[in-house]
């Protein structure tokens, strides 16, 4: 099998600069596969479309969702809400044959190979906390008080769990039973939205943001799992880090106010074979 592993995340095709994007994305050989890491949009029409433009080029495309796919904005037709917005989102996947955390795992056999991909759908549980933070109270009060919010305690509804922490807790104790069973042959490339460590988190320009980052039950998987590559997004910080000997891509597009400075969006980022920096 020849062809190369991309990936990208945060594509927010709500800006049509991103759309543009999209439209422009293009394998460079019949066998390219893509991961995207979630935040395609927020309008269950606009992730149809962009995974649909996506699926129609790439080999393969597997798909793992961020916050704002769960969100559910007044104004989208679609007014499902939490795990049963995510499981629209799945079904929609699977019409397109894009594969989902709910799909058996496939196993990327090019360059770099073999290795397991590994979506992830995990959430986060506010462990990610400031110093002095001994509790989600107190965390919560801190951002507040520093004037920082996540829109997902506005959009985000985590139906029918209680809160967000209680879905994020289902959905790390289902995938640590389907990781048990795994193949273990094969080392992994693991696919979150959210990072699965903290350290990413501490360049935020607003450190408090870190509570809806990821959770603290994840920073040993990718030694627990054997990662080749731990791909994310959610931070709008693209970049490559080394964790235990483990490679790190940040693979996020993030908004046009935050490209534009850089000179444009990063575009698509080859997780194998080698990696571009």
């Amino acid at each position: 099998m020849s062809g190369s592993l991309w990936a990208v995340s945060d594509l927010h095709v709500a800006f049509e600069e991103n759309r543009d994007l999209v439209e422009r994305l293009r394998p460079e050989s019949p066998d390219d596969w893509l991961l995207v890491a979630g935040d395609v949009g927020e309008y269950a029409a606009d992730v149809e479309w962009a995974l649909g433009v996506l699926s129609e080029r790439f080999d393969t495309v597997i798909w793992t969702p961020g916050n704002h796919e769960l969100w559910t904005p007044r104004d989208d037709p679609v007014q499902l809400r939490g795990e049963r917005r995510y499981r629209h989102l799945v079904d929609i996947c699977r019409r397109l044959g894009v594969t989902t955390p709910e799909d058996p795992y496939l196993v990327w056999r090019g360059a770099g190979g073999p290795v397991t991909i590994v979506p992830l759908f995990l959430l986060y549980d506010y462990s990610f906390r400031p110093p002095g933070a001994a509790s989600k109270a107190q965390a919560l009060a801190i951002a507040n008080d520093a004037g920082v919010l996540c829109t997902d305690e506005i959009l985000l509804h985590p139906e029918p769990y209680r809160n967000v922490d209680d879905w994020c807790a289902a959905r790390i104790e289902l995938t640590e039973r389907r990781l048990a069973v795994r193949d273990t042959a094969f080392p992994t490339v693991l696919v979150n939205h959210f990072p699965l460590v903290r350290e990413p988190t501490r360049i935020l320009r607003h450190p408090e943001f870190a509570l809806w980052c990821g959770t603290d039950r994840t920073a040993d998987w990718h030694k627990k799992y054997d990662a080749a590559a731990v791909v994310y997004g959610h931070l709008h910080i693209p970049r490559t880090l080394w964790q235990d000997g483990v490679r790190f891509e940040e693979v996020s597009v993030g908004y046009p106010r935050e490209w534009r400075p850089r000179g444009g969006p990063v575009g698509l980022k080859r997780v194998f074979p080698g990696a571009r920096t």
